[in-house]
């Protein structure tokens, strides 16, 4: 099955505890701190790969969590830093942020990689706080939280040349013509519910890859029929072939009409070449009728051609001709690696909020959040650390002015703490 558009929840690994813990040996009676660093949690990354055409693999599973770093260990050992969590898709890939709807990164070539929950670093082991005036310190860190989000993958074919036309025009046929796609044909419309790509080599060394869209009627760019979910496989493509079905009631009618639903869709749909072509020409009565249907589009200064695609007649020409056009186009450059946005806070992660509770008042912020989470609140040198902490972002000072009595409580993230001078 085609699937082209998801949703899934990815989380970041929480970076490794660091640990006290004092060096004991048999002659050595006062060994120094040698508690080691938590290992760095495993971030959520996703990475191109070219063989995958769509976003199946992630039909069935949507939950992604990466490792956690392992805790730190005597004798300044470090812990296991956690896996990244590699997860491929389909060149052609946005990523959007699930709530607010911003894109956080464009997928199109193989090197391209994104970063989109950045892995928690490990915690400080107490080796790391011994000092002249502490040379023993009872202190340590728990590992930075996780990052968490919920995303939306959406996939835009990238392929050379569309195959693009009113409902039953024959852009399947023409495909399973011309490459080894296996599309559902049928003498009927809307045979086409997802798009199809096929490979047509026309010389050993030159190919096109081709995008087969499914028919489009009109108001199909707010959504009607088949709508705009498949309108944006288009946008990729570099050239449109416009297929004209010779036993329509009308093809120029249906030519017009399709030009405008994609310009409507997006304008810079309507600036990219199109080659027409006529297509049935295996039929008496098409035959007839070319003839007033060139006269017409000639006049509108568009490049016309005449095929029967069930016969294969006349289509290599087009091929050549879009490959020719494909040439003499400028390349569109690819956004770099480096280039690729990745998922940073905007917002001053020093900032916090106090608001009045019944009985103390709850303290938010990215900043002393995160410092609660990563504090031994056992061990006393931990807590006064936190204390410091507090009154270097101003916290202090805030609380106080807030109207903060001893032995109310205050509420940082999960923890809660009574308040004393």
């Amino acid at each position: 099955m085609f699937i082209d558009e998801v949703e899934i929840y990815v989380r970041s690994g929480r970076g490794g505890a660091g640990i006290v813990h004092f060096r004991r040996e048999k002659y050595v009676p006062r060994g120094g701190p040698d508690g080691g660093d938590g290992g760095r949690g495993g971030s959520v990354v996703f990475q191109v790969d070219n063989k995958l055409t769509t976003l199946s693999p992630f039909r069935h599973k949507h939950h992604y969590l990466a490792d956690d770093g392992a805790k730190g260990g005597g004798n300044n050992k470090s812990g296991k830093s956690g896996q990244d969590l590699i997860l491929p898709v389909p060149p052609g890939t946005l990523v959007y942020d699930a709530h607010s709807g911003e894109l956080l990164g464009d997928l199109t070539a193989e090197e391209h990689r994104l970063v989109v929950c950045k892995g928690g670093r490990g915690g400080r082991g107490n080796s790391r706080f011994a000092s002249s005036t502490n040379k023993a310190p009872r202190l340590a860190e728990k590992g930075a939280p996780s990052e968490e989000r919920n995303l939306r993958l959406e996939l835009k074919l990238i392929a050379d040349v569309g195959l693009v036309g009113a409902p039953n025009a024959g852009k399947s046929t023409l495909l399973s013509a011309v490459t080894n796609a296996t599309p559902k044909i049928a003498p009927y419309p809307f045979t086409t519910l997802q798009p199809n790509l096929g490979v047509a080599r026309l010389d050993v060394d030159i190919s096109l890859v081709l995008a087969d869209i499914p028919g489009l009627i009109e108001g199909a760019h707010q959504g009607v029929g088949l709508g705009h979910e498949f309108l944006r496989h288009i946008q990729r493509t570099r050239v449109l072939i416009h297929l004209l079905d010779g036993m329509a009631e009308n093809p120029l009618l249906d030519f017009s009409q399709i030009n405008s639903e994609l310009a409507l869709f997006d304008p810079d749909l309507a600036t990219k070449p199109q080659i027409v072509v006529f297509n049935k020409m295996d039929l008496p009565d098409v035959q007839a009728r070319w003839p007033e249907v060139q006269r017409e589009l000639e006049k509108r200064d568009y490049e016309t051609y005449a095929i029967s695609a069930v016969a294969g007649t006349g289509v290599k020409p087009v091929l050549f001709r879009a490959r020719q056009i494909l040439i003499e186009l400028p390349l569109i450059p690819l956004t770099k690696t480096e280039d690729m946005p990745i998922y940073r806070v905007e917002d001053d992660p020093r900032a916090f909020e106090i608001e009045r509770a019944s009985d103390g008042f709850i303290v938010t912020g990215v900043s002393i959040e995160r410092a609660a989470l990563m504090t031994y609140w056992e061990y006393d040198q931990s807590a006064r650390r936190f204390q410091r902490i507090l009154n270097a972002l101003g916290i202090e000072d805030a609380l106080r002015k807030a109207g903060i009595q001893p032995g109310d409580t205050v509420y940082i993230g999960n923890h809660e703490l009574e308040w004393s001078e």
